[in-house]
């Protein structure tokens, strides 16, 4: 932390306050102070909204999995686990976009969805997830996480951050 830009310091700290530790890939992100402040503030704006944690934990994981990104699954397995209490099995069907909750596992196949066609989901992709209970807000907050997550990925992808959680690797890297 003594090596970021000054501008990133406070939000650095705020992390590692809010979380007892500041991960690796808030460092990386930290090299920009814009970067860190454009994800903290989308990051702390979706946790305010609609989906709960253990619901963005599995998208995270679904995304992370699609992306390759070891970093992020690593981390969001954590979290997901310590953090949003979900059980092994659930974290393991989060990683092929499937839950055992009808809703959940009808938000994770709609995320599938935003993945694999950039955002180009059909009517009836957008219909499985309404029957599901899902209002406009839901369906934009699905897929403003898919993206946040994408951001990571990416970051992480180009950077090599470095894990500091219990490594696990997306079956892409095994």
């Amino acid at each position: 932390m003594d090596s970021a830009p000054d501008a990133s310091k406070p939000l650095l700290a705020a992390v590692r306050q809010q979380i007892g530790m500041l991960p690796n890939l808030m460092k990386v992100v930290g090299h920009s102070p814009a970067a860190l402040e454009g994800y903290l503030a989308l990051n702390g704006a979706l946790a305010k909204g609609q989906l709960d944690a253990p619901l963005r934990e599995r998208l995270a994981l679904g995304v992370a999995e699609f992306n390759g990104c070891d970093y992020c699954l690593s981390a969001h397995t954590y979290f997901g686990r310590h953090g949003a209490k979900l059980a092994q099995g659930e974290l393991d069907a989060a990683r092929d976009f499937h839950a055992g909750e009808p809703r959940a596992d009808a938000a994770l196949r709609f995320a599938r969805r935003v993945a694999e066609t950039q955002g180009r989901v059909s009517d009836a992709d957008l219909a499985s997830l309404r029957a599901a209970g899902f209002d406009d807000a839901g369906v934009i907050e699905i897929v403003a996480n898919v993206a946040l997550n994408v951001l990571t990925n990416y970051i992480n992808n180009v950077t090599l951050t470095d894990i500091d959680f219990p490594k696990l690797a997306t079956r892409q890297a095994a």
